[in-house]
């Protein structure tokens, strides 16, 4: 008898338990992990930080900036052919030489290590110069332009990247150029976004600090509440651009702007 009082009462908490439990328990989670390209410790100390969370226990798929959606296929052949041999993804998956991949082999490493699926997520140049001279439909499918509604941006997002575009070439580019390669940055970011949902489960993105951005990148095109960003950054950015950042020591390099000019003239 007090067996099945036992049996009974526990049913009940398990019951009540389920009852509390938020609708949005199951719904994948989507963590965006930015960068300073060339700064080696913020990819150290991301790296870390994802590592810990994987220690924890979580099993995200690991989508990245750094190949194009066309190398899918080459990225799921080389998973299964490369082992833990991180510069062997890189070489199957015919990994772009724009990329410096010495310092984004730990990252191919762990997702080995934890059997994380690799995902590429990012449009390639030649589809974002698609869509600099021709807009959305240039490059993209319809049902992406139609599910993300891109013939009716948002004004803040469009204005946010025409400014974050000129910012970026340091302001030497023709006015006319800048809102079709805005229009590009919106593709990538939404194609990223696109990646992440498709993973079928919880999911990591792995790009530039821009994209990562709370008011104009990828998270603009996820579900809401199910979003964390970190930026690791070399100067500080306003509150709620992204949930956390991290400041880390500016790498040594040329002045970025040295050779913009002639790269502008070129474009007029």
């Amino acid at each position: 008898m007090l067996h099945r009082f036992f049996l009974l009462a526990l049913t009940a908490l398990l019951a009540a338990c389920a009852q509390l439990a938020p609708p949005s328990a199951a719904a994948p989670r989507y963590l965006l992990l930015g960068e300073v390209h060339d700064n080696a410790e913020g990819h150290r100390l991301r790296v870390a930080e994802l590592e810990k969370r994987l220690a924890a226990g979580w099993r995200p798929a690991l989508a990245l900036e750094q190949f194009d959606l066309a190398q899918q296929p080459q990225l799921t052949v080389a998973q299964t052919r490369c082992g833990s041999d991180a510069q062997c993804i890189v070489d199957t998956a015919a990994g772009n030489a724009r990329w410096d991949w010495p310092l984004y082999l730990p990252l191919l490493e762990l997702a080995q290590r934890y059997q994380l699926p690799l995902l590429a997520a990012n449009l390639s140049r030649a589809d974002a110069g698609k869509i600099v001279r021709g807009g959305f439909a240039a490059a993209l499918d319809e049902r992406i332009i139609a599910r993300y509604q891109l013939d009716a941006l948002p004004a803040d997002v469009l204005a946010g990247q025409i400014d974050a575009v000129r910012l970026g070439h340091c302001n030497q580019l023709p006015e006319a150029l800048l809102p079709g390669m805005a229009r590009a940055q919106i593709a990538r970011d939404v194609m990223m976004a696109e990646t992440l949902q498709n993973a079928g489960r919880d999911a990591v993105l792995i790009a530039g600090n821009g994209h990562v951005r709370r008011d104009i990148g990828a998270v603009r095109w996820l579900p809401a509440g199910q979003v964390e960003t970190m930026a690791w950054l070399e100067n500080a950015q306003p509150p709620g651009i992204v949930d956390r950042q991290i400041l880390i020591a500016a790498s040594p390099r040329d002045e970025p702007c040295a050779g913009v000019p002639a790269a502008a003239a070129a474009a007029k």
